[in-house]
């Protein structure tokens, strides 16, 4: 346990840009805290203790706004960046080196007993404010866009945007999750429309249907790039 959070100490120190000192880490790091605090706790729920975990798993959430139930399963090198709000529910499963940014949900859908929360496999990124929600899994190094509402299973090597979130680019991405750069898939289908109606419009009063030829085949593949990513 010691040894895990050590390494999640020097994970911070390795790869976050904005750290300039290790005495940094002791007041603006609240998602490396409430990592060590869940690992505390973990390990102690681990050894059929209840009270005690949650006492820890409560005192971690005052210090740091981030609610880990002490039952969560996170693996290596996890990092919660900035981390404020960030819920993650009793069955959820987090693999190594995981990315979370803050007011992230990994939330159940039922109330039910047996596993309600999501599986992460190992190397996501998790944007800011998104939401992912009961037994679904999301896969090794799929990118999840800020805001985003996850209800269903994200393949590997993917990135999923939007509510509810559909997989729009496939393939392995060394680079971060660039939020500017991220579609609105929702905005790309308004405007096929409008320009459809525009285009049948003038074809309609010009009497000039050779202009929907020319125009249609690139209407055509922002319709077809809306329907890939409702696959």
């Amino acid at each position: 346990m010691f040894a895990t959070i050590k390494e999640d100490f020097l994970n911070v120190k390795r790869n976050d840009p904005a750290l300039h000192s290790t005495f940094e880490l002791f007041f603006n790091y609240p998602g490396l805290w409430a990592i060590f605090f869940y690992r505390i706790a973990h390990k102690l729920y681990g050894y059929g203790l209840r009270f005690l975990p949650r006492f820890i798993s409560g005192l971690g959430q005052f210090l740091t706004t981030i609610d880990i139930h002490p039952a969560a399963k996170i693996g290596r090198r996890v990092f919660i960046d900035h981390g404020s709000g960030v819920v993650i529910g009793e069955t959820a499963e987090i693999e190594d080196d995981v990315l979370i940014y803050q007011q992230v949900t990994l939330g159940g859908v039922s109330l039910t007993k047996g596993k309600r929360h999501p599986t992460v496999r190992s190397g996501v990124v998790i944007g800011a404010g998104a939401k992912i929600l009961g037994n679904i899994t999301i896969g090794k190094n799929a990118k999840i866009g800020a805001n985003s509402v996850v209800v269903k299973d994200v393949p590997d090597n993917t990135t999923a945007v939007g509510i509810p979130a559909h997989v729009i680019s496939k393939g392995y991405d060394k680079t971060p999750l660039s939020h500017n750069q991220i579609p609105d898939i929702n905005k790309e289908l308004f405007e096929y429309l409008i320009k459809k109606i525009a285009l049948l419009e003038h074809a309609l009063k010009s009497g000039d249907i050779n202009v929907l030829d020319k125009e249609e085949e690139e209407l055509d593949e922002i319709y077809k790039a809306f329907l890939r990513s409702m696959d």
